[in-house]
């Protein structure tokens, strides 16, 4: 059989043959025309690029622990002092804010107030817990002045205070009461006893005007006024330091038509006239003996004093909310006596006869108590501006501007606006768009923070795989406005700890 034998053909000029090829393939490419990668990859064919960059890993630590990393260690773009708040959204950074510690360790606050704005289920109560928290641990003791959830109790339990319950049935509040101020009045003397004895006085006369307001839904006349003053006059000289009178006992001084009460009526000589001037006020006041609206909640004697050397918190959840009066007026005569323990512990400390205590006060659910009555707006004005001394930490908690717009008139509107405006800081949750105008009259805002707040505000949507409606977008979240200055976002995690006692749905719980 014949063999085919394989020619072999001489390479064409200028062409490489196999083994010259094979030679180049083994040897290095040009180091300038290999592919490079890029920040997403390999490019090209099976090179795997990725349309997402995962960011560097990040640790947070003290200086001593991450002194040994210099020169990676960056510091954080938001204060160190205060409470531990939160992460920043931006930055991942640990905030820590509350109004006592920037006002007095930072100086960032011209005065030691906050004010917190959200829709409700956002976690407004929750922030205010996380810094009352975060201050007793300070030494610094809250006072939750009218817990209507209740959202505090638990929390005020928790770490040792008083919870002090009222409302129907479950306890009084004599509005009368001077509380601690005439046992602390007792160990001073000279002038200071004179100022704590006329700023008791002063609230007093405040707080029964302030119920007649609520009841009648407008304040009484310059006349009542007056003679509300001289009638508690003439019962401290009828009753002396040692007894406590009660709102019948003043409807019985202005029944008595003492000669003092009538000259300041300015009846003329006639009783009758001095009867038609009284009896709208008398009806007021006996109303508020029992029989009315109010019920009797503040016409007994006080049921529990409160301490001034623990946190405390007044519970009226007990109250319901289709009783708006009752609830408003209970806030407002809580938050009376509040001020005046604590303008009493003051001036124990100013005469160095008590050690000095700093305070967190907490006025939540404003917006119950200014949209009562009108005029109610100059009696809550009145209580947070006579005993708002330094030391003293103020929060006062709403849902929206348009609460304070609401009010029935302008000068009460402008006054209510002033309390966003005279605030250290203003705490803002998520809030609907048509808020956004309003709130910008009051608090300088950009327009990336605006949409920030509108979209936490977007309603929750329903999760398929846990078959429940999913949290809010905007839970835990919040942005901390000082003044002109750049907002912070910053997002709450609970930790196990405070769980238990931010369980604000117990009653659904098996």
């Amino acid at each position: 059989m014949a063999r085919k034998t394989e020619k072999t053909r001489a390479p064409k000029p200028g062409k490489p043959g196999k083994s010259e090829k094979s030679a180049r393939a083994r040897q290095p490419a040009d180091p300038a025309r290999r592919p490079q990668p890029t920040a997403r990859g390999w490019p090209g064919r099976g090179g795997g690029t990725v349309g997402y960059v995962d960011p560097a890993p990040e640790w947070r630590g003290t200086s001593v622990q991450v002194c040994g990393l210099w020169p990676f260690g960056a510091g954080a773009g938001t204060p160190m002092v205060g409470v531990p708040l939160g992460r920043d959204l931006d930055s991942g950074a640990t905030v820590c804010c509350d109004p006592v510690s920037w006002f007095m360790r930072t100086g960032l606050l011209a005065n030691p107030s906050m004010f917190v704005l959200g829709r409700p289920g956002l976690g407004k109560s929750t922030v205010v817990r996380r810094m009352a928290l975060g201050l007793s641990g300070y030494g610094v003791h809250p006072l939750i002045f009218g817990d209507l959830k209740p959202d505090y109790v638990d929390l005020i339990r928790e770490i040792g205070g008083q919870v002090i319950s009222l409302g129907r049935g479950r306890g009084h509040l004599n509005v009368l009461d001077p509380g601690e101020s005439t046992a602390a009045a007792a160990r001073l003397t000279g002038s200071a006893r004179r100022q704590l004895l006329a700023g008791t006085n002063s609230r007093r006369l405040h707080m029964v005007s302030a119920l007649v307001t609520i009841l009648r839904a407008e304040p009484p006349t310059d006349r009542e006024e007056t003679l509300l003053a001289a009638a508690l006059d003439i019962l401290d000289d009828r009753h002396g330091p040692d007894k406590t009178p009660v709102l019948a006992d003043l409807v019985q001084v202005i029944k008595d038509a003492p000669e003092a009460l009538r000259a300041v009526a300015l009846d003329r000589g006639d009783i009758q006239r001095y009867w038609d001037i009284t009896e709208n006020l008398e009806a007021s006041l006996t109303a508020l003996l029992g029989d009315g609206l109010l019920g009797d909640s503040f016409a007994r004697p006080t049921t529990e004093p409160m301490k001034l050397d623990r946190p405390v918190c007044f519970d009226i959840s007990n109250i319901d909310d289709s009783e708006t009066v009752l609830q408003a007026a209970a806030l407002l005569s809580c938050w009376s006596y509040g001020f005046g323990a604590v303008s009493a512990a003051h001036a124990l400390a100013d005469a160095g006869l008590e050690p000095q205590r700093n305070y967190f006060l907490v006025m939540d659910e404003l917006w119950r108590v200014l949209q009562a009555g009108r005029g109610l707006v100059d009696r809550v004005n009145a209580l947070t501006r006579l005993d708002r001394q330094r030391g003293v930490g103020l929060a006062m908690v709403t849902h929206t501007i348009g609460d304070l717009l609401a009010l029935p008139t302008e000068e009460d509107r402008i006054k209510a606006k002033g309390f966003v405006e005279r605030s250290g800081m203003v705490v803002c949750a998520g809030l609907p768009p048509a808020e956004m105008p309003q709130l910008s009259q009051v608090v300088e805002l950009t327009e990336v923070e605006k949409r920030l707040l509108v979209d936490w505000s977007t309603p929750p949507a329903w999760d398929s795989a846990r078959s429940r409606q999913a949290d809010p977008p905007g839970l835990g979240n919040f942005l901390i406005k000082v003044g002109s200055r750049p907002g912070i976002p910053v997002h709450v995690d609970l930790t196990p700890g405070e769980l238990a006692v931010n369980n604000t749905n117990k009653r659904w719980n098996k």
